[in-house]
């Protein structure tokens, strides 16, 4: 045993160090590149070499038996065997641990999501110009820790080290600046590409008690990650090193491994979406940019909405998709999607929520494909996508996207896709023709199913079922499957005028005709009541509002005493009794004000569109919402909406229909494109005068998700309200809501309790009532009292006489004949009105609310009705009633 190694220097000035038992043994000679002082076992040795410093040095495992008796040192003890430098750098950079570290030093498993990593020994980069306690501080934590370690003595050294190793930590001496500039090394290090993910420590000194602590902040901005206060103690290091494993090496070596999964997003054939939880695109793969046609800088960063949207995609849609994922849910289906240049483009669209800190969703991926459409416009073909190939096979549209040129051979495909679950092993392995795979994609929708179904049974039909088939197929594929056919103006002229004005947008050949509609803006707030608190309402006002949750609450009244402003005080009293304060989380005085603001911008010149029919609104959708049913339905945020998208359904509504305005190219049809045009209007008008001015913004205090929860909900109650998506609500109310109810009470299938915590359950049925819900207050009038039935009919019959009056006077299309104020039997009309759209829906309405009253007052009303007719009154009351005769 030797007690100490010969130190030898050449004459070159390089200098080898050999253990005096082991001089035979060619692996435990050390070669140092020259410079005045080199560190062996600890120890620097003065030379009269050359000026540089060593580049970098490797310790080798310490052990008792190689201390200098000149400079005694204590050391672990345990140590067992020694360790061997291999060249790194041109020089003798990497001392391995001894036998113990290597046994602590093993990989480490870590977990992020499915992927399981393992992760090598950490590796430390100590740079320090000379050595003391400090560094021999973290030469043995890392020994201790299990790390494998380098020590660098230069700027240069330390940077190609790096490079060649990538160390997860690097610790640098900044206690002088002296030898070397910390920052700068720092700097050059954050520089190079490895260093993304590399965790800087730096070394400060401690501050004596008259020194001001060191900022942190420039060291940030150089690139550190952390400041160590000077402390040689092995345990100090040991515990710092430690910490940075488990925290921010970790972090890193997880963030690291994402590499690879973007690697795999960037050469996926699938297009790939990320998105934030507030639909902020945040990443797109080049699959998606080639699909789309837009650039990843064009995307990120921009939110969903603000990107065209198809218009071939079913109104609904895009609730019904949000409605689902923000409920954590899964969503696939057919989506028609923009690109850049215009073209809308057919995807199966796949969305996935992805829950993050807290249990909250964060990010919503979504996985896009193409579908292969016919489109009978231009006779376009596509190719499908299938198991990463192209398919060659091509087929062209007919008149109808769904039909081909030989119906035959494409029942035949049909008929394969549909038998498929019978004999799936026997067809495994067999190839489909691309008409059949084409199915095979877009089978999304009932519709879809049920046309595939029809084609595949015309195969073997006779010639006259085949052709009665055709018609069949012919009128499932129309938009407008809800909407009845009339018959001819001959056999119900007043049915007729009444839903041809209300359910089409009237547009008709026009020549020479300029006529631009513009609305009423010379509106006056001077007649406006004087603000007060629902408390300091006037008494003859306060003895009314007493009565407002009845059902026979009269609203003219309300009128009267309020001045034609009834909207305040009824909205103020309402919203109180349903907490919409609290809801809203604003004060009494700032909702007040929004009353104001909105009621003033309803036209008090008309004779049914103003703010006493808002009010009138208002009053049935709380007095719906009071029923135990409805409300056990619906969330808060939905009772919320739907008592403000009553409010602000008719806002600044003109007096006119949506035909009127079409015909007459108003502003408002071209903004809106002809299509939902006053109930568009009504909503982005009730959003700007909220957002204008912060004294009646309501809005001001919610948080961004449920606002946009909130906004989705005003706007998709008060868009239903427009009478050309009548039938189609109803229907699907009553198959999605009455039919199932019926059958689970038929079959003892659970109580009212269940079936509306059921209800609760299903976000597409919540949306469905609330339609429903602000759909039969809109119209509720053959409902209430006689007394206000009599007046509410009288009114707007009188706005539908001005509207023909101005029709003739601009020469327009008279879109409702019949209401000729000369000739027209307002008793005919209303019976045609409750004939054709009150009566099943509040048939509808009551098999769910329980609405007795109601029903009871829309009985004796169309009876009263009918007697008029029968008696050929043109006038609203009985003979008897009214002063001037029939």
């Amino acid at each position: 045993m030797g007690c100490a190694p010969s130190i030898h220097v050449s004459q070159s000035g390089v200098i080898y160090c050999r253990d005096s038992d082991e001089s035979n043994s060619p692996h435990q000679t050390t070669t140092l590149s020259q410079g005045t002082a080199a560190t062996l076992h600890g120890l620097f040795v003065k030379t009269d070499a050359a000026d540089t410093i060593p580049s970098v040095l490797a310790y080798q495992s310490r052990q008792p038996q190689l201390a200098c008796p000149a400079h005694p040192r204590r050391e672990p003890a345990g140590r067992e065997g020694r360790t061997r430098g291999r060249h790194c750098c041109g020089v003798e950079a990497e001392t391995q641990t001894s036998q113990t570290s290597v046994k602590q030093a093993s990989t480490t498993e870590i977990q992020i999501g499915p992927m399981r990593l393992t992760q090598d020994p950490i590796q430390v980069l100590l740079i320090f110009a000379k050595e003391d306690k400090q560094s021999d501080g973290f030469w043995w934590a890392c020994d201790r820790a299990g790390y494998r370690c380098n020590i660098a003595r230069t700027p240069e050294s330390a940077l190609e080290c790096f490079l060649d190793k990538h160390h997860e930590i690097i610790v640098v001496d900044h206690r002088n600046s002296r030898y070397f500039d910390a920052e700068a090394i720092c700097r050059a290090i954050r520089a190079t590409k490895p260093a993304e993910h590399t965790v800087i420590l730096s070394v400060v000194p401690q501050s004596s008690a008259d020194q001001e602590e060191i900022s942190v902040l420039p060291l940030l901005h150089a690139g550190f990650n952390r400041i160590f206060l000077e402390n040689s103690s092995i345990t100090a290091c040991y515990n710092e090193l430690i910490q940075i494993e488990y925290g921010e090496v970790r972090s890193q070596f997880k963030l690291r491994a994402c590499n690879s999964v973007f690697t795999a997003l960037d050469h996926c054939h699938e297009a790939i979406e990320i998105t934030s939880d507030d639909h902020v695109i945040q990443y797109v793969n080049p699959a998606f940019e080639q699909m789309m046609g837009y650039q990843k800088g064009e995307l990120i960063g921009k939110e969903l909405t603000e990107l065209p949207k198809s218009d071939k995609n079913h109104a609904d849609l895009l609730d019904t998709i949000n409605t689902c994922i923000k409920r954590g849910k899964e969503w696939q289906g057919v989506y028609y999607a923009r690109r850049k240049s215009g073209d809308s483009i057919q995807q199966h669209v796949k969305i996935t929520p992805v829950t993050g800190q807290g249990g909250k969703i964060r990010h919503f991926v979504s996985i896009k494909k193409l579908c292969c459409t016919n489109e009978s416009s231009n006779k376009q073909s596509y190719k499908i996508h299938h198991d990463g190939k192209c398919s060659g096979d091509q087929f062209h549209s007919d008149s109808h996207s769904f039909r081909c040129r030989n119906r035959r051979k494409e029942s035949i495909d049909v008929k394969s896709i549909t038998s498929r679950s019978s004999d799936a092993p026997s067809l495994q392995n067999r190839r489909y023709s691309s008409v059949a795979r084409i199915h095979s994609m877009t089978i999304e929708a009932p519709i879809t199913k049920v046309i595939n179904i029809i084609n595949s049974a015309q195969e073997n039909s006779p010639v006259t079922v085949a052709e009665a088939l055709d018609r069949v197929l012919e009128i499932l594929r129309t938009t407008e499957l809800y909407s009845p056919q009339l018959g001819t103006k001959d056999e119900d002229p007043h049915t007729s005028d009444l839903v041809g004005g209300l359910m089409t947008d009237g547009l008709r050949k026009l020549s020479g005709n300029e006529y631009v509609f513009s609305k009423n803006t010379n509106q006056s707030h001077s007649h406006l009541s004087v603000p007060v608190t629902i408390n300091d309402v006037p008494p003859c006002i306060a003895r009314l509002l007493g009565n407002e949750e009845s059902w026979d609450f009269n609203i003219f009244e309300l009128e009267a005493v309020t001045n034609k402003r009834p909207l305040v005080y009824l909205g103020m009293k309402i919203f109180a009794r349903f907490g919409v304060y609290e809801s809203l989380n604003c004060s009494e005085a700032t909702l007040r004000a929004w009353f104001q603001v909105i009621e003033a911008n309803y036209h008090s010149s008309n004779s049914y569109h103003n703010s006493t029919h808002a009010a009138d609104v208002l009053h049935a959708t709380a007095f719906f919402l009071g029923k135990d049913r409805v409300k056990g339905s619906l969330d808060h945020l939905d009772i919320v909406a739907a008592l403000i998208a009553a409010t602000v359904h008719d806002v600044d509504h003109p007096g006119r229909t949506n035909s009127f305005l079409c015909n007459a190219s108003s502003e408002l049809a071209v903004l809106y494109n002809d299509t939902a045009v006053l109930e568009s209007h009504h909503t982005a008008l009730a959003f700007q005068l909220t957002a204008k001015d912060n004294k009646c913004n309501i809005f001001k205090n919610l948080n961004r998700n449920h606002y946009r929860t909130l906004r989705q909900a005003i706007i998709d109650m008060v868009l239903a309200t427009e009478m050309t998506k009548h039938f189609e609500h109803v229907n699907k109310f009553v198959n999605s809501i009455i039919k199932p109810s019926e059958e689970n009470n038929s079959n003892g299938e659970g109580s009212d309790c269940d079936c509306t915590t059921s209800l609760k359950n299903f976000p597409d049925n919540q949306t469905l009532i609330k339609r429903m819900m602000i759909k039969c207050a809109d119209v509720a009038n053959p409902c209430r009292p006689l007394e206000l039935c009599i007046e509410w009919a009288g009114r707007i019959s009188e706005e539908y006489f001005a509207q023909t009056d101005e029709e003739k006077r601009q020469g327009l299309p008279v879109v409702m004949p019949v209401f000729d104020r000369n000739t027209c039997s307002i008793p005919k009309s209303q019976i045609s009105f409750i004939d054709y759209f009150i009566m099943d829906m509040f048939d509808a309405w009551d098999a769910f609310a329980h609405l007795p009253v109601l029903m009871q007052h829309l009985a004796n009303n169309y009876k009263h009705w009918k007697t008029l007719d029968e008696l050929k009154c043109r006038s609203l009351r009985l003979p008897s009633e009214n002063n001037n005769g029939s």
